[in-house]
């Protein structure tokens, strides 16, 4: 009876275990989804926000650089917190900060706008930074591209959602409301966040029969080795050197800010392009530049696809061309926008995805991950940041969009043409 009831006690551990391995993916999924859709939840209706605030076309812009720029400048604060405390209660703060900074914003004056989009920012960016060093420390080797995937494209997701639901709020309850609605999604993220920890460290951290389990290794590798107590300890690895010692990385955050660049500005701006170029109402034009955003989703999933089979080095070009098709498509055939809003999504979705994944690859340890991921996204989105503001400058000076989508289509070639050089001893 004895030896039965420790086999069906194994069993419900190991079952437990398999919960706990999934409960970790899905609160990603929701966290993700509060880290883009609040910087391009104001893009469908900035013109009504310009109209009520009196606003110029260049602060204007400044809704979605400044997240970004947030993104650069408050990285070493995002390192010092993940490694001051906790990467689970750093998540958490990321929530929290976000959930003050999107109630902030909705208050109808313009410098309560522009702190509390600061403020997401800053949120966004622990996100940002700690997220890479949870999927690489959880997930097993096999499955950390499927969930990069995963996590890349609930960003894109949040992004459509706000696309696509903001405009139609603020019809009805006025845009402060449409842009303050989004907070809730911080609330649900959080609680499930807060559930999947607390979830993991109990199956992790305690067997009843056979004693602690080792809370070293992704949950993955608990379940493979068919013993819960068996896991062998994480492997102490020598640390690489600082990343600006390292020529791949300045490559990597100089890939990174291409694709940034490009990202951000075609986010903040395809409503009014859209607007002016072919005539869409402002719910039409949300609603059309949320192709953008949710065809990411095929980009993001496609690439770890891909990335078992070929080097990184080949799906940064292939993502590249791919994106080039959306600032020349809009030069030349703006008509067709919905079809080069499909190549170019996927190809967003599927250029950031590569990099995270290239980054995975590189670091050897969780410090490793901790500070290759602030460098490359620091950076990065310090290009980045200049995309909106860019973007609406040269629209206002020359008053037409070949400009600003000839700058997008530089960024992409940066990204293409460095990305790929940058990976290509990566396996």
């Amino acid at each position: 009876m004895s030896g039965g009831g420790e086999t069906t006690g194994a069993a419900a551990r190991r079952a437990g275990l398999r919960g706990a391995a999934w409960l970790l993916p899905a609160a990603i999924v929701l966290v993700a989804l509060n880290f883009r859709g609040p910087i391009v939840a104001p893009a469908p209706v900035i013109g009504d926000i310009r109209v009520d605030l009196g606003m110029t076309a260049t602060v204007a812009g400044l809704l979605t650089t400044i997240p970004v720029l947030c993104f650069a400048l408050a990285t070493p604060f995002a390192s010092w917190v993940i490694a001051r405390f906790t990467a689970e209660r750093a998540v958490s703060l990321s929530l929290l900060i976000v959930l003050v900074g999107t109630v902030l914003r909705s208050v109808p004056h313009e410098a309560a706008l522009l702190v509390g989009t600061a403020v997401i920012g800053i949120g966004i960016t622990i996100g940002n930074v700690v997220i890479p060093v949870v999927i690489r420390r959880d997930t097993s080797p096999e499955r950390v591209g499927l969930v990069t995937g995963v996590y890349t494209s609930a960003l894109n997701v949040g992004s459509m959602t706000t696309s696509l639901g903001t405009a139609p709020i603020a019809a009805v309850w006025g845009w402060p409301v449409a842009i303050a609605i989004w907070a809730v999604l911080a609330v649900v993220a959080g609680a499930a966040w807060t559930y999947a920890v607390g979830a993991g460290a109990a199956w992790r951290g305690v067997d009843r029969d056979s004693g602690p389990v080792p809370a070293t290794g992704p949950i993955d590798q608990v379940l493979d080795t068919g013993a819960v107590r068996t896991v062998p300890a994480a492997p102490v690895v020598a640390t690489l050197p600082h990343p600006a010692k390292r020529w791949v990385t300045w490559g990597l955050m100089l890939a990174f800010g291409g694709q940034a660049f490009s990202y951000y500005a075609l986010t903040a701006w395809i409503p009014t392009l859209l607007h002016d170029e072919i005539g869409f109402d402002t719910a039409s034009s949300g609603a059309s530049s949320s192709v953008f955003q949710i065809l990411a989703v095929v980009g993001a999933l496609g690439v770890p696809v891909l990335a078992s089979r070929f080097r990184p080095r080949a799906i940064i070009a292939l993502v590249a061309f791919f994106w080039l098709a959306m600032p020349l498509g809009l030069l030349v055939a703006p008509q067709l926008w919905l079809l080069w809003s499909v190549l170019g999504g996927a190809a967003q979705g599927g250029g950031i995805t590569i990099i995270f994944i290239v980054i995975v690859r590189l670091v050897s340890n969780d410090d490793d991950a901790r500070r290759l991921s602030a460098f490359v996204q620091g950076g990065g989105y310090l290009i980045g940041s200049a995309g909106p503001l860019v973007a609406g400058a040269l629209h206002g000076a020359t008053g037409g969009w070949t400009a600003p989508l000839l700058t997008v289509l530089v960024a992409v070639l940066l990204l293409g043409v460095v990305g790929s050089l940058s990976a290509r001893k990566v396996r």
